[in-house]
């Protein structure tokens, strides 16, 4: 089909790709449009055109989906933080867990039953503790926008409040907007700090509180049911799933590359009297070999928690050179992690036994998982 920019277009929604896009055909050339649910008949406009498909902007819903809500936020839509407010939040977690059994299908060869149904925030607005507020000079208004990156990925879209945010953080918006940054390009990171943990500015930790207790119980319940006596915990940041797991094995190492989270830790852990870890302030390739020296590969468990971009080949290829016992992945980032998963299983050196999805933020397209892989024998 022979589509150019700007052409209108009627099109039947049959799927969601992850990061929410909907998913229409014209005469078998996929075109993707955001804000739209499954079953749906809409009206759009062409904005890209590529050899294999094409992007279009909403223009307005024929038919809509019975799963269709009201978005409560006024800046859905223009605002790049959020996909999902105009998806029942039911529907949010069933649509989520089929993204990742295909794309791990996809990327992993992972078959879908080992997927486990989304464990659902208690929060669905209001639980996000960190944002970035940024601020832009607007040369045709003659204005600087303090807010957030709309959905084009270029503009920042002005805003007063955010419904996905924690209650504090919008009286910190609040503030921000009060006193704005003397000029455009200046990032302003805004944060409910966690209780009763030392977090350096710059440092990692989870965004979501109201789910987090979740996370650590799925975490040291797939660490007791391995049976594992020590722990590794690589790129630890300020010790948290280390600290919190500690009490179930005889001993533990934290190994993190940045010294100021090393720190914390060592201050979070004796703000515990644990007694039975280290922390070492090292790249985890680097420190693993060592470490894995130390404990035996039989009894040792260790915790992979990395950036989004996923774990170091070499640091995967010398996990699948020690085996041990059981390695629990979690992330953010599932593309990434299917396609580390399908290396740690590649020639049957570790099984998959279960991936937990965890809604960690709702309204968004992001997933947190935690991956539990057993040693073959």
């Amino acid at each position: 089909m022979a589509l150019k920019l700007g052409d209108s277009i009627t099109l039947n929604i049959h799927d969601l790709a992850f990061g929410g896009e909907g998913v229409g055909r014209l005469d078998d050339f996929v075109v993707f449009v955001p804000f739209v649910l499954v079953g749906e008949t809409v009206a759009a406009e062409i904005t890209e055109v590529k050899k294999n498909f094409a992007r279009a902007r909403l223009l307005r819903v024929i038919t809509p989906a019975p799963e269709r809500v009201e978005p409560p936020c006024q800046y859905f839509g223009a605002c790049g933080g959020c996909q999902y407010q105009h998806l029942a939040y039911p529907e949010q977690l069933r649509v989520k867990h089929k993204q990742i059994a295909d794309l791990f299908e996809r990327i992993g060869k992972i078959p879908h039953e080992v997927v486990a149904p989304v464990i659902p925030c208690p929060a669905p607005y209001g639980y996000r503790n960190r944002i970035m507020i940024r601020s832009q000079w607007n040369g045709p208004a003659q204005r600087l926008e303090i807010g957030f990156v709309g959905v084009d990925n270029k503009h920042v879209v002005p805003i007063t409040g955010c419904k996905i945010a924690e209650p504090a953080l919008n009286e910190q918006i609040t503030q921000v907007r009060a006193n704005p940054p003397p000029k455009g390009g200046i990032k302003v990171v805004l944060r409910v700090p966690p209780e009763n943990w030392s977090v350096p500015r710059d440092s990692f930790f989870q965004n979501n509180y109201f789910l987090l207790p979740k996370l650590v119980e799925t975490v040291k319940s797939r660490l007791q049911a391995s049976g594992a006596r020590h722990l590794i915990d690589l790129y630890c940041g300020v010790g948290f799933f280390g600290i919190e797991a500690a009490g179930g094995v005889e001993s533990f190492v934290g190994v993190e590359y940045d010294q100021l989270a090393i720190r914390a830790a060592r201050e979070n852990a004796a703000a515990r009297k644990i007694t039975n870890g280290e922390f070492l302030a090292a790249k985890a390739e680097a420190a693993l070999p060592e470490l894995l020296k130390k404990f035996p590969a039989e009894q040792t468990a260790v915790i992979l928690d990395p950036p989004r971009k996923g774990c170091w080949p070499a640091l995967l290829e010398l996990l699948r050179q020690t085996r041990p016992a059981q390695v629990i992945y979690v992330s953010c980032h599932p593309a990434t992690m299917a396609r580390d998963l399908n290396i740690l299983c590649g020639d049957g050196v570790f099984e998959l036994a279960q991936v937990q999805p965890l809604d960690m933020f709702p309204q968004t397209q992001h997933v947190e998982c935690v991956a539990d892989l057993r040693r073959r024998n």
